[in-house]
């Protein structure tokens, strides 16, 4: 059973470590409408997505009455679903960030602007978003090799 979790982890881990490396290349470059974002973007949605199924793992074995020896390992295994949610309310303020910035009070006030001005404000909008969700996948990654290192006792 520990194995599992183990492997669980780590598969955790390193799909969100791939997806902040893409994320991290793609906001160092300034990309963030091109082929590599799209790649991102996919990548982060899979990492999450296999944050949440190892939460569910873990709950099933708890349920279950398969539990670890070390209580931090639920802390370290439920806390990516966290992160997520709160670095997808990151993006929501970084995005309105970006507006006050530019005197803007809300997405209809960019559609009233030249399109070149619009392609910026979106650009520097999906730059930040980018960087936010580069920087939660990093922290998964922390999380989620801490789970792996407090799966004892399954």
């Amino acid at each position: 059973m520990r194995q599992a979790v183990v492997a669980g982890s780590v598969a955790v881990a390193g799909l969100n470590l791939l997806a902040a490396g893409v994320g991290a290349a793609v906001w160092y470059r300034g990309a963030v409408d091109g082929a590599g974002a799209r790649s991102f973007w996919l990548l982060l949605r899979v990492a999450q997505g296999s944050a949440l199924t190892l939460a569910v793992a873990v709950g099933s074995l708890a349920a279950a009455g398969h539990t670890p020896r070390e209580g931090l390992f639920y802390l370290y295994a439920l806390l990516p679903l966290a992160v997520g949610f709160v670095a997808e309310q990151l993006r929501v303020a970084s995005a309105q960030t970006v507006l006050d910035q530019r005197g803007l009070d809300d997405a209809s006030a960019v559609g009233r602007l030249p399109a070149a001005e619009q392609r910026a404000v979106v650009s520097s909008i999906l730059h930040r978003e980018t960087g936010v969700m580069t920087l939660s996948a990093l922290v998964v990654v922390f999380l989620a090799l801490r789970a792996a290192g407090t799966a004892h006792g399954f």
